[in-house]
């Protein structure tokens, strides 16, 4: 009877909803996985060092604001206007005129359990100049004020100083000086500084530095374009990195390929407001300037990071991500199995039982759980080739008895390595996935349609099929 076609369809849809609860829970397990790694990497970073960032360098000048105020007489018929003396401790921000780094990354492993994260060791090269600030152009409360300048530094806004692995010595001028603990500015957080010698600040000059830093960090290193002019050149052997921030390298001077990179970014402090967003922190106030620049310095002083760019070492293949995305497709695989079953019973006469369905379905969904844990362990497409192998001989072999006979058994693994090599192409062509995930929705819709194109559906169900006989 017809009713039997209808119980047999709701059977399976019954079966796709558990099949699809399978998948869901599948899928937290790929979160979960992913956040023991996150946990890894805070707990690598908690045990050594976190991202690096640099900030500078950068003048920093503490001065005395000394001025006189007129408090006005109270109602007080005997009182008097008088003078107070009062003093205001400010610090100047200095910025570099010009700036260059050149900075070159070797690359290697941290292991927390099964999980690796990507560690670096960057050596840095910093030159530049300075324009020496007059002591008249210092910020004051008038023009009376009286300015007491003290002890004059250069700092270095370090990320996590525990990367530092030697003792930078910059050449201010002529003379070396060696660094020490403490940036001495609020805006510039932990990090180095050098004390300079005296600076005449009655009369205009310009000098230039230049000292080495090597800086370990994980994952990722940021910087800021302090300068007036910033030029940095970083290069590594490391074939992977991703570009970011509020700045990309240049296209004409970036180079990617198997044996490394090196990328190339020429900044001015006309396309950023890296030099104001200091100044507001290190005042604690935002700066007037136009909208968009204003509101840029206000978020620089909400989260405590001016603009800058950065690199990331990035690993080719994330093996969570990858995983989630192919369990995405895994209802678009049960449901053309499944599919593909019906019609076979349609078109052969051949009855599969819900309980078949069912066991098919559980291989199809243990593929995703074995591709996550394998490729913890190994390559990923290692993992994906062993993980897909592994599910098509097994369904190949059951369904050989299933549909009584080796031969549609074999033709349903060919179908299925069919499917698995669509898989892998979608999830290695990301940017392509929706066209070749559309494109064999199309082809399947086809093949279904042509199969199906002179079965009479009224006829179906009304006798059953005699069962064939199994081939050995």
């Amino acid at each position: 009877m017809q009713k039997t076609l209808l119980y047999k369809i709701l059977a399976i849809l019954a079966l796709t909803l558990v099949i699809c609860l399978l998948l869901a829970m599948i899928q937290g397990t790929i979160s979960d996985r992913a956040e023991f790694r996150a946990q890894a990497v805070a707990s690598i970073a908690a045990d050594s060092v976190r991202e690096q960032s640099i900030i500078g360098p950068v003048m920093v000048i503490p001065y005395t604001d000394e001025f006189d105020v007129i408090v006005p007489a109270t109602s007080d018929a005997a009182s008097k206007p008088e003078t107070v003396r009062r003093s205001v401790s400010r610090v100047h921000l200095v910025f570099p005129k010009q700036l260059t780094i050149n900075g070159r990354f070797d690359t290697d492993y941290r292991y927390r359990g099964i999980h690796r994260v990507l560690y670096f060791s960057g050596q840095h090269a910093l030159s530049g100049d300075f324009d020496l600030p007059l002591k008249s152009s210092l910020p004051r409360a008038n023009s009376l004020s009286r300015i007491t300048v003290g002890q004059a530094s250069i700092a270095l806004g370090i990320e996590d100083v525990r990367g530092i692995r030697n003792i930078p010595t910059i050449i201010w001028g002529k003379q070396p000086i060696e660094f020490q603990q403490g940036s001495g500015s609020v805006a510039l957080g932990s990090g180095l500084h050098a004390d300079l010698p005296p600076m005449d600040m009655e009369q205009s000059g310009r000098i230039n530095f230049a000292f080495n830093l090597d800086l370990d960090g994980i994952e990722r290193q940021h910087f800021a374009p302090v300068a007036r002019n910033n030029r940095i050149t970083l290069t590594s052997k490391w074939p992977h990195p991703q570009f970011g921030g509020r700045f990309l390298p240049s296209t004409k001077d970036r180079s990617i390929t198997d044996e490394g990179f090196s990328a190339n970014w020429s900044i001015s402090s006309l396309s950023t407001a890296t030099q104001q967003q200091l100044r507001a922190l290190q005042e604690g106030s935002a700066v007037d300037a136009n909208p968009t620049q204003a509101e840029r310095v206000a978020a620089a002083a909400t989260d405590s990071r001016p603009d800058r760019f950065s690199v990331a070492f990035i690993e080719p293949v994330n093996v969570y991500s990858l995983a989630e995305r192919a369990t995405k497709y895994g209802l678009l695989f049960v449901a053309l199995t499944f599919a593909a079953f019906f019609v076979f019973e349609i078109l052969k006469r051949l009855p599969i039982h819900p309980i078949q369905y069912l066991l098919v379905g559980l291989a199809l969904v243990l593929f995703f759980l074995l591709l996550v844990g394998l490729s913890e362990h190994i390559r990923f497409v290692v993992a994906y080739l062993i993980a897909s192998t592994a599910c098509i001989l097994l369904l190949g072999f059951y369904l050989s008895f299933v549909l009584r006979n080796r031969v549609r058994g074999l033709g349903f693994g060919v179908a299925l390595t069919v499917l698995y090599g669509a898989l892998y192409g979608l999830l290695s062509s990301e940017n392509n996935a929706l066209v070749l995930g559309s494109i064999l929705l199309f082809a399947v819709l086809g093949a279904v349609m042509v199969a199906t194109r002179k079965v009479d559906w009224y006829q179906i169900g009304k006798t059953e099929p005699d069962p064939e006989p199994v081939v050995n």
